[in-house]
């Protein structure tokens, strides 16, 4: 899988805690993997992020990101962070 990353993806896990940093990486790399993993417990958004989805890297933090292609071969990274990335 081909994982693109938006400028505020790059900048707010910049933000991070180093530590917070680590464990998003390892979901990343889950995520490149399997990107239905059910430890990520990605979905699809709804309402104005209906196109978006989201999965998991620990209670309070999440990415955000898009589809580029039908089969699911490619993303981008939009966000990183705690629920008010969806806003």
């Amino acid at each position: 899988m081909t994982i693109y990353a938006y400028a505020r993806y790059r900048h707010n896990y910049k933000n991070l805690d180093p530590q917070l940093q680590k464990l998003v990486d390892r979901r990343v790399s889950l995520f490149r993997r399997s990107p239905f993993d059910p430890r990520l417990d990605a979905h699809r958004l709804h309402g104005k992020l209906k196109n978006q989805w989201s999965f998991s890297v620990d209670a309070q933090n999440r990415v955000l990101f898009e589809f580029l292609d039908k089969k699911n071969e490619n993303a981008v990274f939009l966000d990183v962070g705690d629920h008010s990335i969806y806003k």
